[in-house]
């Protein structure tokens, strides 16, 4: 049950959960890129938290995490699509190894945003990063914007990245501010061999082995770009025909690469002119 999000109820309590194990979408998600160790951890982090949020979308849509600092990570995004087609990058500069979180996020600010895909306005909840961790920043985020209690654990390595999520559902019968406690106590246990072999239902009982936990049927993750040949080009008009040309003159062609994906587009004089022509044929708009 690798790269895949399980959902699960506790029979006992008005809680709902979802744990989560990204390896191949993590992997290739970093293939691109050579991440500083602390930058890379709170990458993986977010993987796992933005799927999380997306399986609970009872529409379709997507999510969207954005950070953005004043310290060593300038900025980071990662999005979901409700059906877990993810991709996410970052940009960081000068991070010393061992770095804090607290000290690589310095003065940032974290936006989630929900997009229905209609003509409904995304819905956006800012919160300020809490120095502990990006889990405890969100937990924060579910408590202020959506007013809902949540217990969040986050975990990653070069390998994979994973978490669970905890939040409590209205009910007839509340759960205990002591259960609620344990419950949160046991999701913070997890950790990175728990996920080795990926989200089981037996790493469920093992975390929860006093509660009885029915399981959904998992949901399956991947990564995927959204770049698209037509895009790009609506990059290069945004960016203008004289600084396009200029560029174009400098090196003899324009390539334009994607930061989440890693694919270099190149532009020649002809597809520069084809571009800015006024009777211009997009390109296709086919994902990769």
């Amino acid at each position: 049950m690798n790269d895949s999000v399980l959902p699960f109820i506790f029979e006992s309590f008005p809680v709902r959960g979802a744990l989560v194990q990204l390896e191949n979408t993590w992997q290739r998600m970093q293939q691109d890129h050579s991440y500083a160790s602390p930058v890379s951890e709170v990458l993986g982090h977010a993987a796992a938290a933005t799927s999380l949020i997306a399986r609970s979308l009872k529409f379709e849509g997507s999510v969207t995490l954005q950070i953005s600092s004043n310290g060593p990570l300038g900025t980071l995004v990662m999005q979901s699509t409700d059906g877990l087609s993810l991709r996410g990058m970052s940009t960081a500069a000068d991070v010393a190894d061992g770095i804090s979180f607290a000290d690589l996020v310095t003065g940032a600010r974290c936006a989630v945003t929900i997009d229905t895909g209609s003509t409904e306005r995304p819905y956006q909840g800012i919160v300020e990063i809490r120095p502990e961790s990006l889990a405890a920043s969100l937990e924060n985020y579910f408590a202020k914007s959506v007013q809902v209690l949540s217990h969040l654990a986050l975990i990653s390595c070069d390998a994979f990245c994973g978490g669970i999520l905890l939040q409590q559902m209205p009910g007839d019968l509340p759960i205990s501010k002591d259960d609620w406690s344990r419950l949160g106590y046991l999701a913070a246990t997890l950790r990175l061999v728990d996920i080795d072999n990926g989200a089981t239902p037996g790493l469920l009982h093992r975390l929860f082995p006093e509660d009885d936990i029915r399981v959904f049927e998992p949901a399956t993750a991947r990564f995927q770009c959204r770049c698209s040949q037509a895009k790009v080009e609506d990059v290069l008009r945004f960016l203008g025909e004289s600084e396009t040309r200029a560029a174009l003159v400098e090196t003899g062609q324009v390539d334009v690469t994607c930061e989440y994906c890693g694919k270099v587009r190149s532009f020649d004089a002809v597809d520069v002119s084809r571009v800015f022509s006024d009777l211009v044929i997009k390109g296709s708009s086919a994902l990769h």
